[in-house]
């Protein structure tokens, strides 16, 4: 099992930091640029759920990967988009504050979709900030080759990238070069936590994550904006298996039937791919139990926000 505890482990000694590095890269984007898929293929693991849907990171999430003597901190952002609504703002609010916080960050652009507003929005809010990136175009092997050449162009002519890759998140193709070269620009430092550890998340949170994507995949387009999961219960049996108790908050009682489903078979199959995926990520045997409640206008809660680590903004 993979050590995922919530603070940094100084193993290495000043000492070794000139010859270790370590740093954060910010992945930013429109919505559905792939920036979750290619965290996880960067990291070697899952840390970040991924669906067909748009909007549906939430928080900013870090992935830890080792290559060489590199310690690269990945922080997978939520996509960039003109906001209309509080939890909107709030996910634009932390993507833009990952990019701050970040000793490099990459620009994930999906080069079938090319140059959107979103991205263009994007681009501005980096020249404003005088930011320079690394530029990465995603979906390679989907898109037309006069379309790829002139997304390039056109996105370096704007002066903000040192570099560009062109990539696909889904297989993999092109990744391992990303990470090299990411890994010999981190600033010469000691890592900051443990070699075995993958991810900066509660495992209480990841948990949570985990079944809202399920919940997302299963829902379609029915009901998954309208709802959150929180972990209420956490228990290490003797057997060395785990019980774990969600709640899954709607916000009306229409949307409640709807995510049990008929005779409970939507809960029903959500909890058991949920359970799966926790069970190959954490090596023990899960016992998971799925409870749907309503709560009116929970994506105007603050304490909502905050178990996101979102800001709660007027």
């Amino acid at each position: 099992m993979n050590n995922m505890n919530d603070e940094p482990d100084h193993d290495l000694t000043e000492a070794d930091a000139g010859a270790t590095r370590c740093g954060f890269v910010a992945v930013i984007g429109a919505t559905n640029a792939g920036k979750s898929t290619l965290v996880n293929q960067l990291v070697g693991s899952k840390v970040a759920i991924v669906t067909h849907k748009v909007q549906t990171t939430r928080t900013r999430i870090r992935g830890i990967a080792l290559e060489g003597a590199s310690q690269i901190v990945f922080v997978d952002t939520p996509g960039i988009f003109k906001p209309k609504r509080r939890l909107d703002r709030a996910m634009v609010g932390a993507a833009w504050g990952g990019a701050a916080d970040a000793d490099i960050v990459i620009l994930l652009v999906d080069a079938v979709k090319g140059l959107t507003g979103d991205v263009d929005r994007i681009v501005a809010g980096l020249q404003k900030e005088r930011r320079k990136a690394v530029l990465v175009l995603n979906k390679v092997d989907e898109a037309p080759r006069p379309a790829l050449l002139k997304a390039a162009t056109v996105l370096n002519e704007t002066g903000i990238f040192t570099d560009t890759f062109m990539i696909s998140a889904l297989t993999g193709d092109g990744v391992p070069d990303l990470r090299r070269f990411i890994a010999e620009k981190l600033p010469k430092s000691p890592w900051l936590y443990p070699e075995d550890q993958v991810a900066d998340v509660p495992m209480r949170s990841l948990a949570a994550e985990i079944t809202r994507e399920k919940l997302f995949i299963r829902l379609h387009e029915e009901l998954p904006y309208a709802l959150t999961v929180e972990t209420e219960k956490w228990e290490e049996l003797k057997d060395k298996s785990i019980r774990i108790e969600q709640v899954i908050f709607v916000q009306r009682e229409s949307q409640r039937k709807i995510a049990l489903g008929k005779d409970g078979q939507t809960i029903k199959a959500v909890g058991q791919s949920a359970r799966k995926d926790l069970e190959e990520m954490m090596g023990v045997r899960v016992h998971l139990f799925l409870f749907v409640k309503v709560r009116e206008g929970w994506a105007d809660d603050r304490a909502r926000y905050r178990e996101m680590g979102l800001d709660f903004t007027d």
